[in-house]
């Protein structure tokens, strides 16, 4: 029997395509990475998981996990090779509205749980443009931090809890609800930012948060990198670590939104080298009920924050959001990114963290030219 035979025997062949109907699954998002997968294997149980994975490591034929495959790295590259897509794992089990939980599969994909939490006025507050294809499978598996990391901190931790299915076909059970767990190794946080290597994410128990009740945000521009650094920590002190999103856009960014997407104004009138796109949430109602003029507390908070800003010279334009259409206007700009950054020209494709005091330094390495990117590249 071939390993798809006895796959079939196993989860049943409804769960398996090949040909043209596998063909879809062969290339991502980009479409600048292409496979052939050997079969594209669909589960809909986390032992039909595990049934595939003791086939597969018996015979020693490999198996490349698949979510939404909205990335931009090639990961979900399956030559010859079994996908395993996540996609049928999309129940939400559970949520759980006193202890601000979400159990849910895999393949719940990130907008679907958004809608589910805020039926309950609860929030699961990892963000990001791919939010209408991304699933919690690939999201967990490469840790991502999305637009709202400032505040709630990456995938990691966002979770409680996880299933996993290990290579050889071993269910480990990791599903804790638990905010405060020491009773062993973190193998938690060790299958998280895997992306797969160590086994197959079936499930997880993932915190939400109070939906906030009001938003201010801005376009800002100031003078440096060093001054968006002060910028953020006024408004960490001045909101009670209300900002929510804080994302840089330089003046290249900015340009080539504007080749990709004509028909959306610039930030300002006039060009600037550092944009800055900034969220403030209000969670208590006395930031969010509308004073007797009609304005949000949260948003004059920003205006006057700003305001003191300007008039110092640290801010040197700023444009807040008046309504809603504004804000997705505005946020919109931050969610082309992937647009901008695959399509926008050649690039490196890179996910670098450092210090937020490091940036500005981090930065001109990177500058054409600089002495030390070429010391970089020589070591």
């Amino acid at each position: 029997m071939t390993v798809l035979d006895q796959i079939a025997d196993a989860i049943g062949a409804d769960r398996i395509l090949t040909g043209t109907d596998a063909a879809p699954y062969g290339k991502d998002w980009t479409g600048a990475y292409t496979s052939t997968p050997l079969a594209v294997l669909r589960p809909t149980t986390t032992a039909e998981v595990s049934a595939i994975l003791k086939i597969a490591n018996a015979i020693k034929t490999p198996v490349v996990p698949a979510s939404g495959r909205t990335g931009l790295t090639g990961a979900t590259l399956a030559q010859d090779a079994l996908m395993l897509s996540v996609e049928r794992l999309n129940d939400i089990y559970d949520i759980n509205v006193d202890g601000r939980t979400a159990t849910v599969g895999a393949g719940v994909i990130l907008s679907t749980l958004h809608d589910a939490a805020e039926a309950h006025d609860l929030i699961f507050p990892l963000t990001l443009g791919a939010r209408g294809s991304a699933m919690i499978g690939g999201l967990l598996s490469t840790n991502a931090g999305g637009s709202n990391v400032v505040r709630y901190g990456s995938t990691r931790g966002l979770c409680l809890g996880l299933e996993v299915v290990m290579a050889d076909g071993r269910v480990m059970n990791l599903m804790s609800a638990l905010h405060k767990d020491n009773s062993g190794l973190d193998l938690r946080n060790l299958v998280i930012g895997a992306e797969g290597t160590l086994g197959i994410i079936t499930a997880a128990v993932l915190k939400l948060r109070p939906k906030p009740q009001a938003y201010a945000t801005a376009m800002v521009a100031v003078a440096s990198l060093s001054d968006a650094l002060t910028l953020l920590y006024k408004l960490q002190d001045e909101t009670g670590n209300g900002v929510e999103a804080f994302e840089y856009m330089p003046r290249s960014y900015i340009d080539k939104h504007r080749q990709l997407f004509p028909n959306v104004a610039r930030p300002f009138e006039k060009d600037y080298d550092v944009n800055i796109m900034i969220e403030v949430a209000a969670t208590q109602a006395k930031d969010a009920i509308p004073t007797p003029d009609g304005s949000l507390p949260v948003v004059s908070a920003l205006e006057e924050t700003l305001g003191a800003m300007l008039e110092e010279g640290t801010v040197l334009d700023a444009i807040i959001a008046q309504n809603e259409a504004q804000r997705r206007e505005i946020w919109k700009r931050r969610e082309d990114a992937g647009e901008v950054a695959f399509f926008g020209g050649v690039f490196v494709n890179t996910d670098v963290a450092v210090p937020l005091d490091k940036v500005a330094d981090f930065e001109k390495m990177l500058t054409p030219g600089s002495r030390r990117l070429t010391q970089m590249q020589t070591k």
